[in-house]
Formats: C-alpha cells, structure tokens, sequence
C-alpha cells in the first residue's frame, strides 16, 4: 500500500519559498556576473576536457612535471588546431582568389565596362533630379548623422575584439592554475557547503559528473559521424571545399545546431562555383541545401536518438529544450553549464521529490 503523501504544511510552504527566492537570486548574480564569470567557466571547461590527455601525458609517458604536461598537452592540441584550419582555410583563400580573377577577367573586357558604364551613366541621366534633391534635402543630412553613430560603434567593435584577446588568455591562465591543481579541486570543492549536507552535493556532483562524461562521448560521436556525411554528400555534388566544409559543419555541431550557421558559407561557395563553371546558382546551391536537408533527417531520425539518448538517457528534445532556456537565462554561460544544470534538477526532483532513487 503506498504511503499517503505528506500535506503541505506553512513551514514547508515557506521554506520552499526562500528556496526559490535563493535560486532566483543565483540566476540575476550569475546574469550581471557573465562577463566576468565567462572566462572561468570555459577555463574550467577546458581543463576538465584536457585533463585526460594531461593525466595520461604524466603518468603514462612519465613527465614528472605537471606544468610541462599540461604544456604538451596544449601544443598537441594547438597542432590539431592547425591541421584543421590547414584543411579548411587554404582551399577558402583558394577560391577566393579564383573568384577574384573571374571578377578581374570579367573586369577586363571592354564590352563589359561599356555595359556597366552605360547602364550606370543611363540611370544617373534618368534619375538625376531625384539624386540633386535626395543630396539637398533633409533625409541625406539624418543619413549623415546616423552614419557617425555607427562609425564610433565601429570603433566600440574593435576595442570589444582587443577585451577579447585578453580574456582569451585569461581563460588560459585559469585553465592551466586549474589543471595544476585538478585533483585538489575536485575533491575538496566540497568543503564550501556545511558538513550536514555535503552527502547531498557529493551524489549530484557525481550524477552530473557521469552525466557530462556521456553527453561529451555522445555529441562527439554525433558531430564526428555528421562531419562524416557533409563530406561524403558535398564530395557527391562536387560542392567547392567539400573536406574542408564536412570538418567544419562537424565541429560546429559539437554545439547542437550551430552548424547551421555554416549555411552563409556554403552560399559563397555556391556563388563562386557559379562564377567559375557558369552553371546555374540556384542549382549548385539547390544540391547543397539537398545535402544539408538529408544529413540533418538522418541525424535527428536516427543517429541522435540512438547515440544521445542511449548516452544520456535522456530525450533529445528535452535537451534541445534545457539549451535554449539555459542560454536565454545565461547567454554562453548558459549553454556550457545547461547540461549540468538540467541533470541537477532531475537527478533532484527524482531523489527528493518522486522519491525514485533513494538518496
């Protein structure tokens, strides 16, 4: 016979309350903190991907320092890096050069420039009252002074980009002190929360922990086999970059659906082939679409239910779900700590809640 559940009583009732008080306070600290949090999160992000690789750098290989390991260890990885971008960047300069010579070529001929000098001359003759009263009057000054404002937002970019570079080697330094004292972290993290309820962080942290190792092996193992199918089906239609573009479109997806991102390149290089082999754009881009159209129903209809779900163990909506709220609340801070999070509140609501695993 199952126990009748416990009435709410006004303790409870308030007590839950404070806890949602607390966890909405979190939220706003961790929001107006973003800027200045975002560097240790990917810091420590980094470090707990790396990790491995330094562990087995040190043990295995016997380095006997821990700082030449994680040296190694970013070197091996920086020269992935490079490999990578040499597969990826050459060929793009390549085809803009080529492209560059079609528009130089088409330049270069006599009937081209008579053409386009006398279309341009034919429309300032047809239109140059409208021109002479659009340069007097009041619009052409309001242009003027919402131009200025974009140049200086201009300048605001380029400084944003020069924060950048120095919060990028902040993440680095917090990534290597992190790795110098992983062990140390890891296990004494838990002397921050009182001793009474140290057996409670202790079973999430190792839920999510589990958690992670499974989301890490899975989306890995999701964007490998679709980098996989972008090159075999790009290499099908001859679509320029196919190798390049296939690795490209798999490490983007190590983030779930942001390759799609790569559709404005994929565009360009539609348009270049065009300008090269004269054969109808919207053809060349048609097949790539078709492509990018049967890879992404063969990785939502199968590949990703079965590698994800099996290694989460959790819907692949729900995850897209926990991705989107996260990084609305957080912005990029959400979308690396959303798995974490998501696995924190069902592992909780299934011990203390349901009451389906017994804490």
């Amino acid at each position: 016979m199952e126990k009748p559940p416990s009435p709410i009583t006004f303790d409870m009732f308030i007590r839950w309350a404070l806890y949602a008080v607390v966890a909405i306070g979190v939220l706003l600290l961790l929001n107006y903190l973003s800027g200045v949090l975002l560097p240790f999160f990917v810091g420590w992000l980094l470090a707990y991907l790396l990790y491995p690789s330094v562990k087995f750098i040190q043990h295995r290989l016997h380095f006997r320092s821990r700082a030449l390991s994680i040296i190694v260890t970013m070197t091996a990885v920086v020269a992935v890096i490079a490999l990578i971008v040499w597969l990826i960047i050459p060929p793009l300069v390549e085809q803009m050069e080529r492209f560059g010579e079609l528009t130089t070529h088409f330049l270069q001929h006599d009937e081209n420039i008579h053409s386009v000098s006398a279309v341009i001359q034919q429309w300032v003759q047809e239109n140059q009252k409208e021109i002479s009263n659009f340069l007097h009057s009041s619009d052409f000054t309001d242009l003027l002074k919402s131009t200025m404002p974009q140049l200086f937002s201009v300048l605001g970019q380029t400084a944003s980009i020069v924060i950048s570079i120095v919060a990028s080697f902040i993440t680095l330094l917090y990534m290597f002190f992190i790795l110098m004292d992983y062990e140390y972290l890891t296990e004494n993290w838990i002397r921050i929360f009182p001793k009474r309820v140290r057996p409670f962080w202790q079973g999430l942290a190792a839920d999510v922990e589990q958690a992670l190792n499974n989301y890490m092996r899975g989306q890995g193992l999701v964007a490998l086999i679709m980098g996989i199918l972008f090159c075999i089906g790009f290499t099908i239609i001859g679509f320029p970059m196919a190798i390049g573009l296939g690795i490209l479109i798999g490490i983007m997806d190590l983030v779930p659906y942001l390759h799609t991102v790569a559709l404005v390149p994929t565009v360009l290089l539609a348009l270049m082939k065009s300008a090269d082999t004269g054969q109808n754009f919207w053809m060349i881009l048609l097949s790539a679409l078709i492509v990018f159209a049967v890879v992404q129903v063969i990785i939502d209809m199968i590949v990703t239910p079965r590698v994800m779900g099996k290694a989460m163990n959790m819907n692949p909506a729900i995850l897209l779900l926990s991705l989107s709220v996260w990084g609305a609340l957080l912005g990029f801070i959400g979308l690396i700590i959303a798995l974490p999070l998501t696995t924190i509140i069902m592992v909780y609501w299934q011990r203390y809640i349901t009451r389906e695993e017994e804490p």
